[in-house]
């Protein structure tokens, strides 16, 4: 049998595998009898018809119950979206449910607590369904992307549920989706996840999802068929609705037109109270960006860079911006809130209101998969506060069920964004499982015979290994951080069968193809970087295999990464590099990824600190990769003072420059942009991975993952009078504060959680004391090895240290 079939047969397998946490109990199993419903009517049979009115199917079940109720619990899926309520009321917190996925794979299923949402014996269960991402419109995106045709697999929106109900009297019964069920056409007369949504309220049916409605005249719910997925549990945080955003300002920039100014940008939606005539149209439009003139600039969202006449394919739109309408009904007073949508904007143009709306009466909606938000740095610069804050504000935005590069543009998950930045992601959020998900989206994505640079795969394949590796450098990343070796144990035999796919694709080794430096402002060779990526993975490989005890395979990795290491250095380090090249990212990769010999390395740095010198106002030129790299070996190899003194300056290039011209979101490129690229864009956001590993100084050790044991070092920059910091370990929360309260003397507050051990690190002089309390008390001289030297351990406790001017006693 072939490699490449041995790998597909690997794919299929763990594609159909539950992992642990989703099988504690088979709801949708071979011998349940709830059934995928949906409504009658067919897809249209050309793209242009795409773009027609298309109302969204409303299904309603009326059951009884049989008694007093003790637990009632509600399971439910789609193929695209559902939104379900029960009694009238909205079931859950979750919006875009269920998480986007191949669904043809794997679809995962939610669990809700319905009990308080029963009323005596009646009761009513509703479910409308949105098209999502299996339903796309035909939009051909760049001009020849169109997902129905990159999707694995596309159709009409269709839902499986089962209600549980547990009476108290110890019986058990099962309301499960059949065609008992019955639908109709609802007020969502189009939803697209990037065009927005049309909501005629003239269409509304009153108390349609509660009991007691005449439904004679609706439709039976007709059987679907299954996507093809494996039903699945989720066991990640879901999409959520976490802040109501209050304009900042209204104005009209010209007549019959205003323009709601959010204050920041960010992903979601919106409610409102509208006023207007039965049968006008109101209609939203939403950008990150305004003109001069105050009017709106949508361009930098815009779906697919779609943006003349024919380019989006037939019967799409000339620009495919980001766009709501709502059609009233005529009463006094009426709401309207988007489903089965999301936008990027801070700025909304609204037109067709015939008075200026009030700000009391518009909320901005931010959504976005709801990760614990434990962690936090905060200092005395407010430069790099706004900073910090902006790429928070970014992160979230791109992580609706997948880390997306951009929310409004593409929204795809890209591997490479993932490569660059996950880490910054983990010190800021808790990533475990929201990145279990990602790993298993990849291994429904992957083929093999070539790389895909997305998962859920949408027919992208040009970026190569730097962006499929995303499959096993996410895993390392949970293995370095959570100590998950679970996953490394479920997935070490399709680990060991990619890494002999990347040996067929690049059979002498080194990468000749894919793109490298992403948004680099010099050229960079693929080759070097893809390379390092592939370089990467065989080092994670040999760890990956010592943890399984596959002794064998970690000698052949071993092997391999040195074959890779020379191959890189003989190519770009032993030999002047000639032609045009960004050295910033040429050495910073070099010394990141430990390819300079020890005794040459103080050339590298020296080649590292000139190639910063010499860049752009002595700031980073470097992509999606080198800026990663270089913040950590500029820091490393030089000092962390010249990194924070390019981080807190607002000269081009740079993220005060970005701050300084009012952006609240990180963008997509260095040079501002206003009508090609995203404003609101992770991949620069690696900048809060160096807040928290050097001017917190918290990094995890990889001999010790999980932070059981951890490096604690934090920086002082001269111009910086403070930093806190704390990040929540998998042994609890770690805490890295610290004070310059005179010249050379410093105070600092450390936690270090129970099971964890610190190798603390400061810098202390010959003309510095030091001093250490635990717990309020204070340690006598000789308690903490090499405590004068300022490298020591700490266990678990509270501390304050002292490091003040004067000579030693």
């Amino acid at each position: 049998m072939k490699k490449s079939t041995i790998f597909f047969l690997l794919l299929t397998i763990f594609s159909c595998t539950q992992t642990s946490e989703q099988s504690d109990i088979v709801v949708f199993g071979e011998n349940s009898n709830a059934q995928w419903i949906q409504d009658g009517r067919e897809l249209p049979e050309s793209d242009s018809l795409f773009y027609l009115d298309d109302p969204a199917p409303v299904f309603r079940k009326e059951f009884t119950a049989n008694g007093p109720i003790d637990k009632a619990t509600l399971y439910i899926t789609a193929a695209g979206y559902y939104q379900a309520t029960m009694n009238g009321a909205p079931v859950g917190l979750n919006v875009l449910d269920p998480a986007w996925t191949d669904y043809s794979k794997r679809i995962y299923y939610s669990e809700y607590d319905v009990t308080p949402l029963l009323e005596g014996n009646n009761n009513c269960l509703g479910v409308s369904l949105g098209n999502g991402f299996y339903n796309p419109l035909p939009l051909r995106k760049w001009g020849h992307r169109n997902l129905r045709n990159d999707l694995k697999k596309v159709g009409r929106p269709t839902f499986i549920a089962k209600l549980i109900i547990n009476y108290k009297n110890g019986k058990t019964e099962e309301i499960v989706t059949d065609e008992t069920w019955k639908y109709a056409y609802g007020p969502i007369v189009k939803n697209d996840v990037y065009l927005g949504v049309v909501y005629d309220a003239q269409r509304e049916i009153k108390d349609w999802n509660l009991p007691g409605l005449d439904d004679s005249s609706w439709s039976a719910a007709e059987l679907g068929k299954s996507p093809g997925g494996q039903l699945q549990k989720a066991f990640f945080p879901p999409v959520q609705v976490t802040q109501e955003i209050t304009p900042v300002e209204i104005y009209s920039p010209e007549k019959g037109i205003y323009i709601v100014d959010m204050g920041v940008n960010f992903t979601g939606t919106f409610k409102m109270k509208l006023t207007g005539e039965k049968g006008d149209t109101v209609v939203f439009r939403f950008g990150e960006r305004v003109y001069e003139d105050g009017t709106l600039n949508p361009m930098t969202t815009v779906a697919g860079q779609i943006k003349r006449k024919g380019v989006g394919g037939p019967g799409a739109p000339d620009i495919a911006w980001q766009t709501d309408s709502y059609i009233f009904k005529g009463e006094v007073e009426e709401w309207f809130s988007p489903e089965f949508t999301y936008h990027t904007y801070r700025y909304m143009e609204i037109s067709g209101l015939e008075v200026e709306p009030e700000p009391e009466d518009i909320k901005g909606l931010f959504f976005h998969s709801n990760v614990p938000d434990l962690n936090s740095f905060t200092c005395s610069s407010d430069l790099l506060n706004s900073i910090q804050e902006a790429t928070e504000r970014t992160f979230l935005a791109n992580l609706i069920s997948v880390q997306s590069d951009c929310p409004a543009r593409e929204k795809f998950g890209y591997g490479g964004d993932i490569n660059a930045t996950s880490e910054s992601f983990i010190y800021n959020f808790d990533m475990q499982e929201f990145y279990r998900k990602t790993v298993y989206d990849w291994v429904d994505a992957m083929n093999d015979s070539t790389f895909v640079d997305t998962a859920p795969y949408t027919g992208i394949a040009y970026c190569g290994i730097s962006w499929e590796s995303a499959f096993l450098i996410t895993q390392y990343y949970l293995y370095l951080y959570y100590n998950d070796t679970e996953i490394v144990q479920e997935l070490y035999e399709l680990n060991k069968k990619w890494m002999e796919k990347a040996a067929r694709l690049h059979p002498d080794g080194m990468v000749e193809s894919g793109l490298s430096d992403h948004e680099s402002m010099e050229p960079v060779p693929v080759q070097l970087t893809g390379t390092a990526h592939y370089l990467q993975c065989a080092r994670i490989m040999e760890t990956f295999a010592r943890v399984v005890g596959d002794k064998e395979n970690e000698q052949k990795y071993e092997k391999l990464s040195e074959k890779l290491k020379n191959l890189i250095k003989a190519e770009f380090w032993d030999k002047p590099v000639t032609g045009k090249i960004n050295r910033q990212t040429l050495f910073s990769t070099l010394l990141y990824h430990e390819i300079v010999p020890e005794d040459e390395k103080d050339a590298a740095k020296d080649s590292l600190l000139n190639a910063v010198k010499n860049g752009p106002s002595g700031h980073f030129s470097t992509g999606i990769f080198g800026t990663k790299y270089i913040l950590e070996t500029l820091s490393e190899h030089h000092s962390p003072e010249t990194v924070f003194n390019i981080v807190n300056s607002t000269t081009y290039p740079g993220w005060g420059f970005m701050i300084d011209r009012g952006a609240t979101t990180i963008w997509e490129t260095w040079k501002e942009s206003d009508n090609t690229y995203s404003n609101c864009h992770p991949m620069f956001g690696t900048v809060t991975e160096w807040y928290y590993r050097w001017l917190g100084g918290i990094r995890p050790d990889p001999q010790n993952p999980g932070f059981k044991e951890f490096i604690l070092a934090p920086a002082t920059p001269e111009d910086l009078d403070f930093v806190k910091c704390t990040y929540q370990s998998p042994h609890g929360e770690i805490v890295s504060n610290w004070q310059n309260t005179a010249e050379n003397s410093y105070h600092y507050e450390m936690k270090i959680p129970a099971g964890s051990t610190a190798n603390v690190k400061l810098p202390v002089g010959d003309f510095q004391s030091i001093s250490v309390q635990k717990n309020n008390r204070a340690i006598e001289e000789g308690e903490i090895e090499g405590l004068e030297s300022g490298s020591f351990k700490l266990d678990e406790g509270n501390y304050v240290i002292i490091v003040s001017a004067g000579e030693r006693s």
